[in-house]
């Protein structure tokens, strides 16, 4: 004879426990312009797929590729504590 048993994983699938905390939430938002930059240049990428990049298509990939690295290099500086500006 087998037990019936509630599963579960399924029922506490959504216990608040598991939700993000703020921290990640954060850290997340900062993390936005580099996953923006890098949407882009993956869009870029994706109109190229079915043909020959056009002189066009190849300075959209450039420019999106310079600014996934912009954005790697603020968050970067921003996560050092670094803000910006001569010092």
């Amino acid at each position: 004879m087998e037990h019936i048993v509630t599963v579960q994983d399924a029922v506490t699938a959504f216990e608040p426990w598991m939700e993000p905390t703020d921290a990640e939430l954060d850290a997340i938002e900062r993390e936005m312009p580099v996953i923006r930059a890098e949407m882009e240049l993956l869009d870029a990428q994706i109109i190229t797929i079915d043909r020959t990049p056009c002189e066009l298509d190849e300075r959209r990939i450039r420019r999106a590729r310079r600014r996934v690295l912009a954005a790697h290099r603020d968050h970067v500086n921003g996560a050092n504590g670094h803000t910006g500006g001569a010092a």
